[in-house]
């Protein structure tokens, strides 16, 4: 009957959608069935702040997403607000009640046998400066998880090829150096002296366009977006995907997030150890996969 009642309050004089009005009705009927279920003798005038966490909980362990549980929990304080203001109960128990946080999304990576694939087949490389310098692009974005924007922004003059490193400048203008390896190196002086023959260039820019200009955003994404299409299913295809790539490789590969943290230019580690969620989900993979009793 209360339930009823609240229906109509937000249906005629709150003038709520027929579609909130019904998802609010089949939550409430929901906490309704459970704390009955619970103990008949329940009623709302009985429910409190723990029996609501306790629903809220049954409903994750059933693999509701969070979204949903924050939905029912808005559809119940809604309720309590409602009958503490007309009487119907002497306290409203969900007030203080806290939904569950929504979860990030895991970041996307290429996995590391698709990324070997797409750099060492020569069936996807051709002999043009074009082929040479996209794949120059690939494997520095791959190989040092710098962001879109710090490859862009690089000039040869941040390039040590003797000491194997890269000075990038990052968000807030902040500069911080990254180490690279044997082989960046020798692509790097590849894509160099192949540059230097066949562009002409009209800025100190490591990576230029065709019109010897620094390279635009859209063109540097178009070129990891088709070649990532070669190797992989993912559905987002860009150079932050390869960032995650990398960080994902290094985890994997006995790294310590406080290194990785730094390499990516983090400002805390925080934002780092989403990296180890999907480290860890990887892992499961392998267990369930290898694992003769999984």
């Amino acid at each position: 009957m209360m339930i009823e009642e609240f229906l109509n309050y937000l249906q005629y004089e709150r003038n709520r959608s027929d579609l909130t009005v019904r998802s609010y009705g089949r939550s409430l009927k929901d906490f309704e069935a459970y704390f009955k279920n619970r103990d008949s003798q329940l009623s709302w005038e009985s429910v409190d702040s723990d029996l609501i966490r306790d629903w809220m909980e049954s409903m994750m362990d059933k693999g509701d997403m969070a979204s949903t549980v924050n939905s029912c929990l808005s559809a119940v304080r809604s309720f309590f607000r409602f009958a503490l203001s007309r009487n119907l109960v002497s306290h409203d128990p969900a007030h203080n009640v806290k939904g569950p946080k929504k979860q990030k999304p895991l970041p996307q990576f290429v996995r590391e046998d698709e990324m070997d694939r797409l750099i060492d087949r020569p069936e996807y490389w051709n002999d043009s400066y074009r082929d040479l310098r996209a794949r120059t692009i690939i494997i520095m974005f791959y190989e040092t998880g710098m962001r879109l924007a710090e490859l862009i922004g690089l000039d040869d003059a941040d390039v040590d090829m003797d000491a194997r490193q890269l000075k990038v400048t990052g968000k807030r203008n902040k500069q911080r150096i990254i180490p690279f390896g044997e082989e960046l190196s020798q692509v790097l002086k590849a894509y160099v002296e192949r540059r230097n023959q066949e562009a002409l260039r009209k800025e100190a820019a490591l990576f230029v366009n065709d019109k010897g200009c620094r390279m635009t955003r859209n063109q540097v994404e178009s070129i990891v977006h088709h070649y990532l299409s070669l190797t992989t299913t993912l559905k987002k295809r860009s150079p932050h995907v390869l960032r995650h790539s990398f960080a994902t490789a290094m985890l994997n590969h006995g790294a310590g997030l406080e290194s990785v943290r730094k390499l990516l230019g983090h400002e805390s580690v925080a934002t780092t150890e989403i990296y180890t969620h999907t480290t860890f989900e990887q892992l499961k993979r392998v267990y369930e996969n290898a694992h003769p009793r999984a």
